[in-house]
């Protein structure tokens, strides 16, 4: 559907349809008024609504992402190759706009936050059930995370079912084993709701997949598009960092998060470990 609203009498092109009984098709189709009127202030600052409406929007990509890559795993589990990497390259430009989403946050002084910031009372980003479900299927399992949600009965179960359910990593790596590649029992039968443990079996698995890219030309094509996810998840969290950084300093976060310590500890994880380490021995 085009996004593109063009004036039919500066452009001379034929009047379209304006008529319609109800909604337009375009507010049918993309719930624009409920979209652009879920914002409910809770401070007199004027700088609150971008802060607002950022996280809404970056709510939205967590979900695109979240579909994309459900979908890789579920088509790296039917050994469709190519619809896994279509879904992943999609993420990755997804991922892109995502991390952009800092750029409107990124300058704001620790005077400018505060002056809205009381009003998020106990709110805070680790919250985000869907951002959760991004890092169960990363791999970065915790039951822990569910608590926050007992409350709202769909979204824990959504959860709940998350973390049990195979990592898109866990999908990737038992494809490997189908192929052949000797990914350990260990790794395979692991218990899936906890977090995903680096392997140096796995390790020499990608690092023989990644010194034969002829014979194994698909399955590095597949770990260079996990390593892009991978990348860019990094920036995520680098990004999220400096922002705080520059917000709040190391002062505790909303909701009683560690703040700027907790987002350093974060900083420092690679997602896909393995992928990352083999490069050492190609």
């Amino acid at each position: 559907m085009s996004t593109i609203h063009p004036d039919p009498e500066a452009t001379g092109a034929q009047t379209p349809h304006l008529d319609f009984a109800g909604t337009t098709p375009y507010e049918d189709y993309v719930q624009a008024d409920v979209l652009t009127h879920l914002q409910h202030l809770r401070s007199d600052d004027p700088g609150e609504m971008v802060f607002l409406v950022t996280t809404q929007v970056m709510e939205l990509w967590f979900t695109v992402i979240v579909h994309e890559w459900e979908t890789a795993a579920h088509a790296l589990r039917e050994d469709r190759l190519t619809v896994a990497r279509d879904a992943l390259k999609r993420s990755v430009r997804e991922l892109e706009a995502l991390n952009a989403s800092w750029t409107p946050l990124a300058q704001l002084t620790p005077a400018q936050f505060n002056s809205y910031r009381a009003a998020l009372g106990e709110g805070s980003g680790f919250q985000s059930a869907m951002y959760r479900r991004m890092e169960f299927l990363l791999g970065d399992k915790s039951a822990s995370m569910l608590v926050p949600h007992r409350g709202a009965p769909r979204v824990h179960a959504e959860l709940e079912k998350a973390l049990a359910e195979p990592s898109l990593y866990d999908e990737a790596l038992a494809l490997l084993a189908r192929r052949g590649h000797p990914v350990p029992q260990a790794v395979l039968g692991r218990d899936l709701t906890q977090k995903y443990e680096p392997s140096p079996e796995v390790e020499a698995v990608w690092a023989a997949i990644y010194a034969n890219p002829d014979q194994h030309d698909e399955l590095v094509r597949l770990g260079e598009a996990l390593t892009d996810v991978g990348e860019l998840v990094w920036r995520w969290r680098n990004d999220h960092l400096v922002a705080t950084r520059r917000a709040m300093g190391s002062k505790t976060g909303t909701g009683g998060s560690a703040g700027v310590a907790w987002l350093e500890k974060r900083a420092t994880k690679n997602v896909f470990p393995e992928l990352w380490t083999a490069r050492s021995h190609v």
